[in-house]
């Protein structure tokens, strides 16, 4: 019926059969980390030689979701000078993008879509530095809040030109002086 094997013998082919997965699996999340670092950079570079309003806009969204990533790492490991330098670079970014978009599409009724996407991007970086705010030590906290002012300013100045004030504000009128009799 049934047949009994022998009993197995132990080899180290086993053993390696193990390791080898293990270490591949080190292996990626090492390389991973490092390439991580090197898309904020390639994303970066990109970004500076970008000529154009819209598609700097369009890299800018990739490349905050990068620096915000890689600055929560730091924020994790406890590096909160190199926090606080990625969103100094992120804020510089954000100024960038709005200086060339209005140099290049000044009407921002015509060319909305732009405007509305770097708008989205400034929340979510006013968002993620207030979280990180909450977590940074009290030396750091006051170049965060420079870059929180900076960023809800920017904010405020993009909403304005998405929606502009198009009537004037009502005059009051004086009233008429009283007829006494």
């Amino acid at each position: 019926m049934f047949l009994k094997k022998g009993p197995k013998k132990r080899s180290r082919a086993g053993n390696a059969s193990f390791a080898i997965p293990v270490f591949a699996s080190i292996f990626l999340l090492v390389c991973s980390a490092l390439l991580a670092a090197d898309k904020v950079k390639d994303l970066q570079d990109h970004f500076d030689r970008d000529p154009h309003a819209d598609s700097r806009v369009k890299t800018l969204d990739k490349l905050g979701l990068a620096q915000f990533d890689s600055a929560s790492k730091a924020g994790q490991a406890g590096d909160y000078s190199s926090v606080g330098f990625i969103f100094e670079k992120y804020r510089d970014n954000v100024r960038s993008a709005l200086e060339l978009l209005k140099k290049q599409q000044p009407d921002a009724d015509r060319h909305a879509n732009a405007y509305r996407q770097l708008e989205l991007q400034v929340r979510r970086g006013i968002r993620e530095v207030e979280e990180t705010i909450v977590a940074a030590p009290d030396p750091v906290r006051p170049p965060l809040e420079i870059v929180r002012h900076d960023l809800i300013s920017t904010d405020d100045e993009l909403i304005h030109l998405l929606f502009p004030r198009r009537t004037k504000d009502p005059e009051k009128v004086p009233s008429p002086p009283e007829v006494k009799p």
